[in-house]
């Protein structure tokens, strides 16, 4: 049975795999300095321009919390959407660790605008408020919605004219980028990000996200933060092994565009349905819908997935690189039958 609660649920991709056995092979220098390391250093440059810096992670959390270390001094002030995921879902990962307040924006769309800025930065200045010093946006967001270049890249210089740097969290980047036919850099690089936290693990990695700084001055003793912070692998050459085995060839745009094919198709099989609504666009590999609780019972029996929100049956359905067309029929029937 295969679900639809997250892409995190799905295993990781055989040629990811067998990168890792490959790395496996022989002794080879600890912590990063090995062959692995600096060939995926390559290809992330290759990705994301010549003066990106990058450092390689064990999970999503440690990217975030981390480049935001990097960005912000302590007591700082963080601005993001309240449904961002540094804010709902990292067990206050970024107060605790990296000791600073998180601004959020209500957001209809999970999406933040040039506009919403102001705002929350009429103290600057104030010692007796958190002073604002980074900017912090998904793509995808966590609402399944996408980010244009073009709005990546207003944001980026309204953060800048007010001295304030852009962070991306990119768990899905590969997703956004495929769903816009984009390569990486267009949503990142040449939109004016100052540091992306980029994810490995929803399209196939076993364990592994890379914190890629695209400012490289804030790059400046990252390596000891990396290490203070507990994410610094010893046998570092099976992280990049994994990105190095995800980055060539574009082997993320196939796995991610493959989650996004199946979403389109699932919304397109169930959208139209009485007693199915769909509440966001469908554009990258995320699908939200409100049902009615006793549908979503029944069906939560036969597949399992997330309900978003309990006060009005908004349920997320996620499709992942491993997702078939097979599998989102047998889904649909199901979403058709407990809503008959």
């Amino acid at each position: 049975m295969k679900s639809f609660a997250s892409d995190n649920y799905a295993g990781a991709h055989p040629a990811i795999l067998e990168a890792m056995v490959i790395a496996n092979a022989e002794h080879t220098p600890a912590y990063g300095a090995d062959p692995w390391t600096e060939r995926v250093q390559g290809l992330l440059r290759a990705e994301f321009g010549e003066d990106a810096r990058s450092y390689l992670v064990f999970n999503g959390t440690g990217a975030n919390v981390l480049a935001i270390r990097a960005a912000c001094r302590r007591a700082s002030a963080v601005i993001c959407a309240a449904t961002a995921h540094i804010n709902v879902d990292e067990g206050g990962g970024p107060e605790y660790v990296a000791g600073v307040k998180l601004r959020t924006v209500d957001t209809p769309d999970g999406k933040l605008v040039p506009q919403d800025l102001d705002a929350l930065l009429v103290r600057q200045g104030d010692e007796h408020a958190a002073q604002v010093g980074l900017v912090s946006i998904s793509e995808s967001t966590e609402l399944g919605t996408l980010y244009t270049p073009q709005e990546i890249a207003a944001l980026a210089q309204a953060a800048h004219a007010r001295d304030l740097y852009l962070h991306l969290d990119g768990s899905r980047l590969a997703h956004a980028a495929a769903a816009q036919d984009l390569p990486l850099r267009a949503l990142t690089t040449d939109a004016g990000v100052d540091v992306v936290s980029f994810g490995g693990t929803k399209i196939g990695l076993v364990a592994g996200e890379a914190v890629v700084f695209l400012r490289p001055e804030l790059a400046d003793g990252f390596a000891y933060l990396r290490k203070q912070s507990l994410q610094l692998a010893s046998k570092g050459r099976f992280l990049a092994a994994q990105f190095e085995a995800l980055l060539e060839g574009e082997r993320w745009r196939e796995l991610a565009g493959n989650a996004n094919a199946m979403a389109a198709r699932l919304a397109a099989a169930v959208g139209g349905l009485p007693g199915v609504t769909l509440t966001q666009p469908v554009q990258a590999n995320a699908i939200f819908a409100i049902l009615d609780p006793a549908a979503t019972q029944a069906l939560r029996a036969e597949f399992p997935f997330y309900v978003w929100d309990h006060a009005t049956g908004e349920v997320r359905w996620m499709c992942s690189w491993d997702t078939t067309p097979e599998d989102v029929d047998a889904f649909a029937a199901a979403i058709r039958r407990a809503v008959a």
